[in-house]
């Protein structure tokens, strides 16, 4: 986030826009809590994880009652748009502001890439670059020991990360929302790769996949599959680190094109990555639907898992 909020500042400055930015997100909007920023404000956060603005759960927005309090807050500050950074929620508000005729321009920020819209929201890369180097390090134990990890990631409703990290981590068993799998699948492949010679087993789990973690350990443990499991939730350490650099020039794209798309009127818009270029969606689209991991991707981990 902190890369596209330098660009959303010092490409408004460079077009004579003032800039302000509202510290936690709307619930921080109803609060008043805002501040004049400058280029030299947004100077050395590139590199920063997280966001210098910070964030909060606003219950209060949800209400009708907060939203027109929150429309009052913007027009008493003079603001004329607004630009918001953030995941499924973020653009669901950002959607109910404009449908009380506010110019609002969403940038999708979400881990688990389940905004619909565009074909990676800001985070993602960096955080399946966690998620890689924590499952390499764990194939270095499992290999060493003979033992079988399952790895835990984040995705409650979207298995976008799991799936991904089972791709390039060469997991032999990936667990993901979109797909059930049943504990005798699960130890089928294990207990096969254990014949086939291989010295270690990694599966890599969805939080929202089917199947709970330590139901799996269990099952495993209790059928004495030739592999000891051993169970590894890797859970908020996947949110932070410093951003990548595709993460820094996808959101440094995104802040651009959310300023010039305000500029020129076309609000009510999401910035999406579409192929290689970056588009608006409108967000009446973005909300009505929600972005799933790719099935093809299931498919080819298992015939690569061999």
């Amino acid at each position: 986030m902190n890369p596209c909020l330098r660009a959303v500042v010092r490409t408004a400055h460079s077009k004579n826009v003032e800039v302000v930015g509202i510290r936690e997100g709307f619930d921080g909007l109803l609060r008043g809590e805002r501040m004049r920023l400058t280029a030299r404000d947004v100077g050395g956060i590139i590199q920063r994880g997280g966001t210098i603005l910070q964030t909060a759960r606003s219950p209060e927005f949800r209400e009708r009652k907060g939203r027109l309090r929150a429309l009052r807050e913007l027009n008493e500050a003079e603001i004329e748009g607004l630009v918001v950074i953030g995941g499924d929620g973020s653009m669901q508000g950002a959607f109910l502001l404009t449908e009380m005729g506010f110019p609002v321009v969403g940038v999708p920020a979400s881990i688990d890439n389940d905004i619909w819209g565009t074909n990676m929201a800001l985070g993602v890369d960096t955080a399946l670059n966690t998620i890689m180097e924590a499952v390499d390090k764990l194939r270095d134990t499992a290999s060493s020991h003979q033992r079988a990890f399952l790895i835990q990631t984040m995705g409650r409703n979207c298995g976008y990360l799991a799936l991904m990290a089972g791709i390039i981590c060469g997991a032999e068993v990936i667990l993901i929302p979109e797909r059930q799998t049943s504990l005798a699948e699960v130890a089928e492949a294990v207990e096969d790769a254990y014949a086939r010679g291989k010295t270690h087993a990694i599966i890599i789990a969805a939080e929202g996949n089917s199947l709970a973690p330590q139901e799996v350990v269990d099952h495993l443990e209790g059928l004495e599959v030739g592999f000891k499991t051993r169970l590894t939730i890797l859970g908020h350490i996947q949110r932070g680190g410093r951003p990548g650099a595709f993460d820094r020039l996808l959101a440094t794209r995104m802040g651009v094109k959310a300023v010039e798309s305000l500029l020129a009127g076309e609000t009510s818009a999401m910035i999406g990555l579409d192929g290689r270029e970056i588009a608006t969606v409108p967000l009446s689209e973005v909300v009505s639907r929600q972005r799933e991991a790719n099935i093809e991707y299931f498919d080819m981990a298992r015939m690569l898992a061999r």
